[in-house]
This record gives C-alpha cells, sequence and structure tokens, in this order.
C-alpha cells in the first residue's frame, strides 16, 4: 500500500463520513478525524455486508464500494448515536 493509496483513502472516507453524517436524520457532531473513521470503517462494514451477499469470484475481502459504504457508514453511526454516545 503506497502513500497515495493512503491518501485516497483518507479522502474518500472523509467524503463518505461527511455524506453519511449529512443523510443522517439530527444534527452529528464528529470532528475530521471521527468523520474520516466512520467513512473508513463504513467501507469494512460494507464490504463485509456486500460479500455476504455477492460472492467474489477470488474468495477475497474487497472494500465496499462508494454506495455499499455509504450504508455501512449509516450503520456504524446509527450505532453510535444510539448506544455508545
Amino acid at each position: 500500500m503506497g502513500v497515495m493509496s493512503i491518501v485516497w483513502m483518507i479522502i474518500v472516507g472523509f467524503v463518505v463520513g461527511l455524506l453519511a453524517r449529512f443523510f443522517y436524520p439530527g444534527a452529528v457532531d464528529l470532528g475530521f478525524w471521527m468523520t474520516t473513521g466512520l467513512g473508513i470503517a463504513g467501507s469494512v462494514v460494507g464490504g463485509l455486508l456486500s460479500g455476504m451477499i455477492w460472492k467474489t469470484p477470488d474468495g477475497r475481502f474487497h472494500p465496499g464500494g462508494f454506495v455499499i459504504s455509504l450504508i455501512g457508514a449509516l450503520i456504524l453511526l446509527w450505532g453510535y448515536l444510539n448506544f455508545v454516545k
């Protein structure tokens, strides 16, 4: 994993986290790093969910696409706001 891969992962994670905060009803107070972590973790959760629904030909884990990542981030945000906070 190169430096540019990490930079793109942070950028895409931040965008997905921002969209999840936008689509979640009510005010969500998260900083930059929590929003970015939410988007990155949403991609992991989305990848796990999509792996259960659609099997990959090689059987390896693939991170979720943009929409699946957003769904995963919304699930994590709901869990965070209802059970942790």
